[in-house]
Formats: structure tokens, sequence, C-alpha cells
């Protein structure tokens, strides 16, 4: 059971006992890097779904790119059983250049919780400062919580994948960058392209506003 305080008509707080159908968890992938979108993963559960299936699940970071697409194949047929849900949302470097990625973070958030119908009693952790709409009063922020919480694991392993994914896609659009490899981080390499060929489309100019100065 879950608890919420609610206003009554007349204006005094009482507090409400709701049951809680599923257990989520949210973290992002991208967040720093010079170019491409910035990814948020979404992983729903049922409260009885059966946690063996975490066994030996780590933070995206810690994992092989082999560990990560076992990880991610996984779940797709998890999925496909109908055993758990998950939503990955991308917010493209135009939405970061133009909002601030604390805002495209927040949007991409949004879009995962409406694509997964996540119903605002069920139980979401964050990883980090991440933060869900106010709505969902049984939420909570758990500092490093890719490494602590396995729903939180799994959520930044999807997040990872998708994204680098679409940059190894964007790759063979800008062959000059080799985004496959750095996935739009600020490597020497990578900034020596920049220095070398300029900004692509899919660069983050608020990102870059020191280096294309120089």
């Amino acid at each position: 059971m879950a608890m919420s305080m609610e206003m009554d008509e007349s204006g005094h707080e009482r507090i409400i006992m709701y049951p809680m159908h599923y257990l989520v968890g949210i973290d992002e992938a991208g967040r720093g890097p010079l170019a491409g979108p910035v990814a948020v993963g979404i992983v729903k559960i049922s409260l009885d779904f059966k946690k063996n299936f975490f066994k030996g699940i780590k933070d995206s970071k810690k994992l092989t790119a082999l560990g990560r697409e076992l990880w991610f194949a996984r779940a797709l047929d998890f999925r496909k059983a109908g055993k758990f849900d998950f939503a990955v949302s991308l917010v493209s470097e135009k939405i970061i250049d133009r909002k601030g990625i604390v805002y495209a973070i927040s949007l991409g958030i949004k879009k995962c919780l409406i694509t997964l119908e996540v119903s605002k009693d069920s139980q979401i952790y964050l990883d980090g400062g991440l933060k869900a709409p106010e709505k969902f009063k049984n939420q909570h922020t758990v500092i490093k919580g890719d490494e602590k919480i396995p729903v939180i694991s799994l959520a930044s392993i999807m997040a990872k994948v998708t994204r680098d994914r679409k940059m190894a896609e964007l790759s063979k659009k800008f062959p000059k960058y080799n985004f496959h490899i750095h996935k739009g981080y600020g490597t020497s390499k990578h900034r020596q392209a920049i220095k070398k060929y300029g900004l692509t489309v899919i660069h983050r100019r608020s990102f870059l506003k020191t280096l294309t100065s120089t």
C-alpha cells in the first residue's frame, strides 16, 4: 500500500491509502556528449515480478558493450512475453540547445511515462537528480541508483543501448566524425574533427561555445 496527503472539501488534509500496481525505474544516458540526443529509459514491472531476472545486472557504465546488448535482448524477450514493459525516449540536440539538458531529460521522462501508461500510484525510483512530474507522489530519487536498484540499472541499459545504436546510425551519415566510436562524447579525436570539419546539424551548439570560439 502507498500513502498520500490530500485536501478534502473543507480544506483539511487527510491520509489516502491506495494500492501500488507497478515498480518503475528511470535513468538517462547521454547527458554530457557534444553531439546527438539524450536518451531516457524507463522500465515498468509488476510488484510480483520475479526479481531473479536481475541477477548479475550492473549499471550500464560498468558493463561491456556486449554485456549491455545481451541485457537489452533479454529485456526484449521478456517484453514480448508480456512479463514487463519499457520505453526509451530520444530527445534531440535541437531541444537541448533551445531549452537545456534538464528540460530535455524531463521531457523524455514525461514521454516515457505516457507511453507506458504509468499510473500515479506506482512506486518510482529515479537515478541521481532526476525527478518525475509532481503528480507521481510515490517517487524517490536515489544517488547512484543505477548501482543500487536493479530496475534503475535496467533502465540505464535500455537508454544507453538505444542511444549508442542511434549514434552508430548517425556515424554513417557523418563518417568523418566517427560517432560510432565515441558516441558524441568530447574525446580528443572528436574535438579535432570538429576543429577540422566544423559542426554538424547534430552537434549541441550550447555545449560547444568555448570550443568553436577558439
